[in-house]
């Protein structure tokens, strides 16, 4: 099973709002949603690109979303692949139905930005 490198994607501004989510899900007391998060992130880093439903699923033009589930709650991971070596976490959401279109177009445009340059848009290089 192919690994990847798993990397959080950090925009202009400083922030890696992926990152910044969990985060978030931790510091409120939401440890259980925290962990399964952190366990569909793990299998990802293990699976790579073989890793699929029910854990994840390509939602189009190459953006996936790590699936995890706390009570009601579903969390979505969104990400994308850099090459075969790395996929990059952009977005944390609740779903309740489809994932958003904002959230798929955002996660479209950090991928642009990340391709071109990586190094910049890498949380903590």
């Amino acid at each position: 099973m192919p690994a990847v490198r798993v990397v959080f994607y950090e925009g202009d501004d400083g922030v890696a709002p992926a990152q910044k989510a969990l985060m978030a899900l931790r510091t409120a007391g939401e440890l259980r949603a925290f962990a399964k998060c952190m366990v569909r992130i793990e299998r990802l880093a293990q699976m790579g690109h073989e890793l699929r439903r029910p854990e994840a699923d390509h939602l189009r033009d190459g953006i996936y979303e790590l699936r995890a589930r706390r009570g009601r709650v579903n969390y979505r991971v969104l990400y994308f692949f850099h090459g075969r070596e790395v996929a990059v976490l952009t977005d944390v959401l609740t779903k309740e139905g489809a994932v958003p279109e904002a959230a798929i177009l955002r996660a479209m445009a950090a991928r642009k930005r990340y391709r071109a340059a990586p190094a910049a848009h890498t949380l903590g290089v």
